[in-house]
């Protein structure tokens, strides 16, 4: 798996959000050098390095205490100042408003999609990563009844090829499927 130079010197630990993925979710979403974000599900902190290379400052949620220090060797490995990984959980409030970008990666997301309509600000988008089609269905069902407009779900598929002298083509082995990627806007 190819990573981008900011990511390259970090250390995975659980499951990470792939540059594929982490591309779609900026594209879309348009983040940029004013934009707050908040990512809650930290795990090795790769989305939150990602988002921090770009935007103006992210926090982090993890409830584990294993991946925080994970998250912020990592952050730490990345140089970012901009990046504050911390112990908590998302499901038991936030207490930052006015965000631009709040991401999902966790399991039961579903279940705080109204919590965090509140601290988005208008326009703001909610990103959930989903590995599994119910998850999917069930995280934009929640997001239909809290008030997000502009609901759609994407799945991004990349695939490396060969260049050799016997022809031109797929590799036989690669990570196709990560999850679906459901977009939300306030």
């Amino acid at each position: 798996m190819r990573f981008p130079p900011i990511l390259k010197n970090c250390r995975r630990g659980p499951q990470v959000i792939l540059p594929k993925d982490i591309g779609m979710i900026l594209a879309y979403t348009g983040v940029g050098k004013k934009s707050k974000c908040l990512d809650a599900g930290a795990g090795s902190g790769f989305l939150a390095i990602a988002l921090g290379n770009v935007s103006k400052s992210v926090i982090s949620y993890d409830w584990r205490e294993d991946f925080v220090k994970l998250a912020k060797e990592n952050v730490a490995r990345a140089g970012l100042k901009n990046v504050k990984i911390v112990q908590k959980n998302i499901f038991e409030g936030i207490s930052e408003k006015d965000l631009d970008l709040i991401t999902l990666d966790l399991a039961d997301s579903d279940k705080v999609v109204k919590e965090v309509y509140g601290a988005l600000k208008e326009n703001g988008f909610l990103v959930g990563y989903l590995p599994h089609t119910e998850q999917a269905k069930q995280f934009v069902f929640a997001c239909n009844s809290a008030g997000f407009r502009e609901i759609f779900t994407l799945e991004n598929i990349v695939r490396e090829y060969l260049a050799r002298e016997q022809g031109f083509r797929p590799e036989n082995v690669g990570l196709i499927h990560t999850a679906y990627l459901v977009f939300a806007r306030k």
